[in-house]
This record gives C-alpha cells, sequence and structure tokens, in this order.
C-alpha cells in the first residue's frame, strides 16, 4: 500500500505534534493510519487494475512490496529508526514488544478467533500467521512456518504455512470471498503462482484443511482501526503450545535460529 507522508502528518496533528510522539506512539498511529486507508481501498469504486498495469507501478516505489517490514521505511522520504536492542536471551514476548509491534492485526485475528471458539492450536495460529513480515512478505506463510515449527504443535505450523495459498481461493462454506484488495494489490486478472495452486490442490483433501482455512477467514476480517488489543489474553495458549528456549529466541542452535537473529538484528550488514 502506498501512502503519502504528508496525509498521515496532517491526520497526527502537523509535524509539531508528532515531533512530540514516541516512537510507540507513532508506530500505533502508523497502524492505524494504514488500517484506514485499507478501508479506504475496499469501498474505492475505481476499476481494478490489470496485472500488465501493477507492474508498471514496481518502478515508481521506493521500495519493493515483498521486502520485510523492518527493512524499508514505510513513507516515501521517511528514514528507518534506531531499534531498541533485545534482551540477550529474547522471548517471543520480547519479539512482539520490540520487533512485531504493534502487531495489531495478528493480535485482533487471534482475539477474533479466541471469540470464535476455536482450539487453541489454531488461536495460536493466527496470533503467529504473518509476524514474519517483519523479515519477509513475499511467501511470508512459508517463512513464518518455517520460523515456528521448531517451537509450536505441528497444526500450527501447518495452519501458518498453508494460509497464505487458502487467501487466494474462495470457500463459500466458510464465508471466505476472494478479496477485493488481492485485485487492486495483484491485478484483476491475476492467476496464482503454481505452488499456490497445488498447494491448494493438495488441501482440498487434506484432513487439516480446515487449520489453515480457519486462519484465513479470521485473518482477512481482522482490520478495525478502532481495536484495542493486548497479547495478554493469549498467554496461557503461549505457555501451553509454544516451547520457549531456554537460550533464547536466536541463540539456541535450532535450523531456524538464524531468522530470529535477523529479525532481531536487521541492521547487520554481513
Amino acid at each position: 500500500m502506498e501512502i503519502k507522508r504528508e496525509n498521515l502528518i496532517a491526520t497526527l496533528g502537523g509535524e509539531e505534534a508528532v515531533a512530540r510522539m514516541d516512537s510507540e506512539a507513532k508506530a500505533d498511529a502508523l497502524e492505524d493510519f494504514l488500517s484506514s486507508e485499507l478501508d479506504k481501498i475496499l469501498l474505492s469504486k475505481d476499476p481494478f487494475p490489470t496485472v500488465a498495469e501493477v507492474e508498471q507501478k514496481i518502478p515508481t516505489r521506493h521500495y519493493r512490496m515483498g521486502v520485510g517490514n523492518l527493512f524499508v521505511a514505510q513513507a516515501p522520504g521517511a528514514k528507518v529508526k534506531i531499534l531498541p536492542p533485545m534482551p540477550d536471551k529474547p522471548t517471543l514476548y520480547d519479539f512482539f514488544a520490540l520487533r512485531f509491534a504493534p502487531a495489531n492485526h495478528v493480535l485482533q485475528s487471534a482475539a477474533l478467533a479466541m471469540k470464535n471458539g476455536l482450539p487453541e492450536e489454531i488461536i495460536l495460529a493466527c496470533l503467529l500467521h504473518d509476524t514474519a513480515q517483519a523479515l519477509m512478505k513475499a511467501d511470508h506463510g512459508y517463512w513464518a512456518a518455517q520460523m515456528y515449527t521448531p517451537y509450536v504443535p505441528e497444526k500450527t505450523a501447518f495452519a501458518i504455512k498453508y494460509h497464505q495459498a487458502l487467501r487466494f481461493f474462495a470457500d463459500a462454506a466458510y464465508g471466505y470471498e476472494y478479496p477485493d484488495l488481492y485485485r487492486r494489490l495483484f491485478g484483476e486478472d491475476y492467476v496464482p503462482l503454481p505452488h499456490i495452486r497445488a498447494d491448494y490442490e493438495m488441501l482440498r483433501k487434506h484432513p487439516w484443511y480446515d487449520a489453515p482455512r480457519l486462519v484465513t477467514v479470521n485473518d482477512y476480517y481482522s482490520f478495525d482501526p478502532n481495536a484495542k488489543v493486548s497479547i495478554d489474553p493469549f498467554r496461557e495458549i503461549i505457555a501451553r503450545h509454544f516451547k520457549q528456549p531456554k537460550e533464547g529466541l536466536g541463540s539456541d542452535n535450532s535450523p531456524v535460529a538464524h531468522m530470529w537473529r535477523t529479525i532481531a538484528r536487521p541492521d547487520m550488514a554481513l
């Protein structure tokens, strides 16, 4: 989503008001602004672009759409900020507070899943499903599943991985429609990539189909700019289902420790 910095600043009361805000307040304000802009996109009456028209916009941006949130300034002309240091033995809570924040969308998603009475494995999947976008947006479901596989139940990792594929395919039985946002982002004539189509065909016959499908349902409908959520309601679920390494995430010598280290220290050049 492209935004104009001056529009964001205007909604916050001008440059002077923004200068008085701390980093967390600015992050929350940006998240709210993006949510509002998303609503405008969804309600827009403008015709959907084609794939070719979407591709023509690539050289007009100051960033690539698939880059992780930690590695690029969100607004044209903006600068990345200095990140607070991570603890010596960081936990999942530390990453939520210091690298994934404000994380309103995934917190809303998990809260909706909890309200809907879904199993704890699915609630946890909703809580974690988009957090890898701090590292990489492209194929983020696959990145996230890999990042969490050593620490969560198998079905949770499965749901996280394949929610990405199921987003592109409607399912009336679950009340899930193909989002208009995707038509605007990818083009109205967009055809899902071969690996997405292949995974969808596999999932249709899989006994765990409902796991990633429930993430998509509780994903797409969780962009309320007025919702105030925290990680506190999910602490017991995390304690039961997340295997926090005693050495700290990124220091436990797991196959994915490097991913956590990269999120912890995104300014390391080598």
